[in-house]
This record gives structure tokens, sequence and C-alpha cells, in this order.
């Protein structure tokens, strides 16, 4: 098969590839080089950081398989693929654990001020007295997203023994009872905005999460709550943070691992905030989850035999 990988996957499941199928590596192309790439490709391989464009697409009339090497389907014209059959596969189960664990990750560099900390003492400052923070426990934990991953940082949060409330885009008796038997509380997004002593933001972005979380949405917010953002850039107003964090009279802190601008030589606006951790979009960038991707990829590939996709 005839294969565009257009983002880093795992080195094994690469060398995998490349000795049983027809592959061109182009991580992180610009779309002028993805153009002119994926002209011949049958199936194209991509992360996150990669923009599969309605042009890329049609420049890629041989295609018949996208295989998104993770969850997030913003960086991909859906509608296009749709509409052309190309079959799409997803590989989002490996990456929940390890967003779920960065996010936790973040909240206790937050709550007992790490890095802070650690930048002090590197500078000299034995500031023991200074370092007062917040247990995890007893903690209410809200989730903007109960869905595959917000889940799983909510099992996290109860084995914490922090109280769960969270919110999904579609609310049922169903889910509800479901989330209630494993001890979570489904309400509404104001309830858990103004609730919440820490709010772990988990949904797609999308026209309907696009600025979801907003000026008005940060006011709601508990004096002294943290903000953490595992989803993606855009669905934090950042600018509108910056303002909230910088006046220091409301939250007190916050942590994105997502930023509405990615890549070398960008700046977050929140970047001089010591009560702000910002770290490279790396919630799934571990050996063992890349790894998991990697055998799942091979598997797609391997097996493919050209028969449509309900996602396509």
């Amino acid at each position: 098969m005839r294969l565009l990988v257009a983002s880093r996957i795992d080195p094994e499941a690469l060398a995998h590839l490349e000795a049983h199928h027809d592959v061109i590596t182009a991580y992180s192309a610009p779309e002028d080089d993805l153009n002119r790439l994926v002209v011949d490709r049958e199936a194209l391989i991509f992360r996150s950081g990669v923009a599969i464009s309605r042009g890329v697409l049609e420049h890629g009339s041989n295609l018949k398989l996208l295989v998104r090497a993770g969850s997030g389907l913003d960086n991909l014209d859906l509608d296009y693929a749709r509409q052309r059959g190309i079959l799409l596969e997803r590989i989002p189960g490996p990456g929940a654990q390890a967003v779920a664990e960065m996010t936790f990750g973040l909240m206790l560099s937050l709550a007992r001020r790490i890095v802070v900390a650690d930048g002090l003492l590197r500078a000299g400052r034995w500031a023991k007295s200074e370092m007062v923070g917040h247990l995890l426990q007893g903690k209410t934990l809200g989730i903007i997203g109960l869905g595959n991953i917000g889940s799983c940082v909510a099992r996290l949060g109860a084995a914490w023994e922090m109280k769960i409330i969270g919110c999904v885009a579609d609310p049922s008796t169903k889910r509800r009872d479901a989330f209630g038997a494993a001890g979570f509380e489904l309400t509404d997004c104001d309830s858990v905005l103004s609730n919440a002593d820490f709010v772990s933001v988990h949904v797609p972005l999308s026209d309907a999460t696009r600025g979801l979380i907003d000026a008005q949405a940060l006011a709601r917010m508990k004096t002294g709550a943290f903000l953490i953002n595992m989803a993606r850039g855009g669905v934090v107003n950042e600018q509108a943070l910056y303002e909230d964090l910088a006046a220091g009279e409301h939250l007190a802190g916050a942590a994105l691992d997502v930023h509405v601008q990615e890549g070398d030589g960008k700046l977050s606006p929140l970047h001089a905030l010591t009560n702000v951790v910002l770290t490279p979009h790396i919630g799934a960038s571990t050996v063992d989850t890349q790894r998991q991707i990697g055998r799942e990829i091979i598997r797609i590939v391997d097996s493919w035999n050209g028969s449509p996709s309900a996602e396509a």
C-alpha cells in the first residue's frame, strides 16, 4: 500500500510499515509539500499539528484510507472526506490514560506550585515558607466533557478522593444513571464552572465549543479555582484568561497543554504569568501510548481491504 505518514509515529511501527509498504514521510509539512507528496498515495497517516485540508485531500485523488493516530479531528476536513467516501480510522483509546495522567500532573503542579518552587530553588532561594499549596483530596473536580478522556480523568479524581461533577453535550437519563453508578454527578456546564475547585476541559474543538471558556465562563468560576485545558487551544479564550489571572483577584492559576498558536516561535499570551503552567501539546506523548497507537496503525493498514467506513 502506498502511504504518506504526515506526523511522527512510533519508530517500531514506522519500521514495520516501511518493510511492508511503500512509505513516504513528511512530518508536519506545509500544505504545498503535502499536496505534492499525496498525489499517488492510497493512505494518509497523521496526528495533530498538521492540517489535512480539502486541498490536500483533493490532490490525493487515490486516497482510500485516513488514519488519525489519536482522537481529535479539528485538523481534518471531515465533511470533504465523507463526501469522497474515504475510509477514516481513529485511534482514540490509547491516548486517554496518558492525557488523564498529564491532567493530574498539571493539577498537582498548580496546587503545589511545583514549577515556581523549582525555579526559586534553582535561583538559590530556599522558599519553603512561601510554598504553601492545596490538597486535591476533598476538592471538587469539574470536568467539561465527560467523554472518553474526561471519564478517565474522573476515575483518577475519584481515586484521589475528589468529588466529581461533569457535563456532556448530549446528557440523557441513561448517561446520568451510568455516571451516578460510578460516583460522578452529571450536571450542566454552568454548574461545573461555578462549583468546581479545579475545572478540567476535555471537549473536541468544533463550532459549538470554540471560545466555550470565554470571559463570561471564567467569571462564573469560583474565586481561587484552577483551570486546566487539555482539549484544544481554541476552546479557551486565552486573552480573557490572561486578564483574569493578571488581575490576581479571582482565579488562582491555570495550566494549558494546548494553545491557540502552536509551534516554534509562538508565545502564549500567558507566558509571563507565574501562576500558569504551559506545556507543548504533549498530553498523549508517552512511549507506552505511542507504541499502542503504532500497533493499531499496523493492524489497520495491514488488514485494510478497501471496504467503506461508517465514519467516512
